[in-house]
């Protein structure tokens, strides 16, 4: 991996929280070349088709997961890193700065992020529970067919406020402390998380080392983007917010997402997580936060305002600091 200095990647994750905001991943390059996370899934794939047979004993498997998990960062953090040298060789270096954040850009999702929650509130409003529940299937992995209108809403908050963490502020965190090498390093083992880290019979030994390496990278993310939340909640809820974090936040089955939700839930005064459904089978997670469970598509504008005030603090933090690195050198 390249190693750049903090005046470099700091002000590349900047630039690069502030490129996405104002324009996304543009629809014709996507619809011509794909996305960067389709082509590591395409790596994914090949390699857990390759190695994870089902005739194999549970400890080769596991052990075939640590090798797979080596190659699916390694490719693609290895033709960043030539990529880069070349591009170093033959641009000057504000030019490739500019280069590296545009990239890096890619493998952010405030814009997808929102619409994604915005059209499950659309749906709502314009076509009632049917609506609602398509929508908000795209974006979490629960059953959603009877849901009603504040399970629908929760559904959405959650995968709001875990989506900022792992799909925001983790890549720019990374971004910002290794440059565009760190976002796809990141990327790549959240990809391969998301894919193959499932607790199941095909995937519970294979994906176990994927699993545990995304928890623990994500580890720095999840803290930071609980604290922009609430930071983006009005100054006299802070206090509340931060007791219900440190109280709830351990609770939450995942070491990482009970801290945004946490925030998330606390600032809108109302319950997250809780009871759900995944293939039929009830899992009785304990509720996070101590407001109400009746949550409605007022609450879900609420959290998607929140959202991006927290996005403007992060984009803001990341500037402040890339000034500061740049003064220090």
């Amino acid at each position: 991996m390249l190693f750049f200095p903090l005046a470099i990647t700091v002000p590349v994750a900047a630039l690069a929280a502030g490129m996405e905001a104002l324009w996304g991943y543009p629809q014709p390059l996507l619809d011509r070349i794909g996305h960067p996370v389709m082509w590591i899934g395409a790596l994914i794939d090949r390699l857990e088709h390759a190695l994870n047979r089902a005739d194999l004993p549970e400890q080769t498997r596991r052990l075939l997961g640590f090798v797979a998990l080596a190659l699916i960062i390694a490719i693609p953090v290895t033709l960043t890193c030539l990529l880069l040298c070349v591009g170093y060789t033959l641009l000057p270096a504000p030019v490739m700065l500019l280069m590296q954040a545009a990239m890096a850009s890619t493998l952010v999702a405030q814009r997808s992020l929102w619409t994604h929650v915005r059209a499950v509130a659309t749906a709502l409003r314009k076509q009632g529970l049917r609506g609602g529940r398509k929508a908000v299937s795209m974006i979490v992995g629960r059953d959603t067919s009877a849901l009603d209108e504040a399970g629908i809403v929760r559904a959405a908050l959650e995968s709001l406020a875990e989506n900022y963490s792992d799909g925001i502020v983790a890549p720019l965190f990374w971004t910002a402390v290794f440059g565009l090498p760190g976002a796809v390093f990141y990327k790549s083992v959240n990809t391969a998380d998301s894919m193959i880290g499932h607790l199941n019979l095909r995937y519970g030994a294979f994906g176990m080392a994927s699993a545990k390496l995304d928890d623990l990278i994500n580890l720095p993310a999840s803290r930071l983007a609980a604290l922009c939340l609430m930071l983006a909640a009005p100054r006299q809820q802070w206090p509340h917010i931060w007791r219900t974090i440190k109280r709830d936040a351990p609770r939450h089955r995942s070491p990482n997402a009970g801290w945004p939700e946490a925030a998330m839930a606390a600032a809108l005064n109302t319950l997250l997580a809780g009871p759900r459904s995944y293939g039929g089978k009830i899992t009785q997670d304990p509720w996070i936060g101590s407001g109400t469970s009746g949550a409605t598509v007022a609450d879900l504008d609420r959290g998607l305002h929140l959202y991006r005030k927290a996005c403007g603090i992060l984009i803001a933090g990341l500037l402040c600091t890339a000034l500061a690195c740049m003064i220090a050198q």
